[in-house]
């Protein structure tokens, strides 16, 4: 949690934001006080002018911007801007990089894909999907454990190796662990 500046504002901004939203949106993992009044006064509290998710996400430029010509993907690179909401957004998801969550270990596996900087717009367009869900329909975050990540991730990976061999005429088996074992002063081995 960031310490108290000079510049802050001198109320309670989670509860004045609270009353005009009617959502806590400091909930949300990476996002404080100060994130979350600079969300509420760049986007306003009616989110209905985006239509779905993918129309909020572009108008922040957290989306790739493809350009093809040919049917050749040029670049897809996110275009620039200066939106301030969503560079509050690239700050929460920055501020994720060493927390125990399932974001953070998001950003850490992609940081480790791609990259800082591509990571950090990955993870400020996973806090955009959820602020929207969040605004738009009243979808409540749930929070989950980076355990809970890894095992989701383990499982995906499982399921695409399986998809793989049965693609290429295997068949998978999951190996047991062998039974743990102690060796005895005499040289004698026992089940533990």
């Amino acid at each position: 949690m960031r310490g108290r500046k000079p510049h802050d504002p001198r109320f309670d901004v989670r509860k004045a934001l609270y009353y005009l939203v009617g959502i806590d949106l400091t909930a949300i993992e990476g996002i404080d006080e100060i994130h979350a009044l600079t969300l509420v006064s760049e986007l306003g509290t009616d989110f209905t002018k985006w239509p779905t998710v993918k129309h909020f996400t572009s108008w922040l430029g957290l989306c790739p911007n493809w350009k093809k010509t040919g049917g050749k993907v040029r670049s897809s690179k996110t275009r620039k801007g200066k939106n301030r909401a969503a560079g509050a957004l690239r700050l929460a998801a920055w501020s994720l990089v060493r927390s125990k969550i399932c974001l953070g270990a998001y950003l850490r596996r992609q940081r480790a894909r791609l990259g800082a900087p591509k990571a950090i717009t990955a993870t400020a367009h996973k806090l955009a999907r959820i602020l929207y869900n969040l605004m738009r329909h009243g979808i409540a975050y749930m929070r989950k454990e980076e355990a809970a990540y890894a095992e989701q991730v383990r499982e995906r990976l499982e399921k695409q190796l399986q998809r793989r061999a049965r693609e290429l005429g295997y068949e998978l088996k999951k190996l047991e662990p062998a039974p743990a074992t102690v060796v005895l002063p005499d040289g004698e081995i026992v089940p533990a």
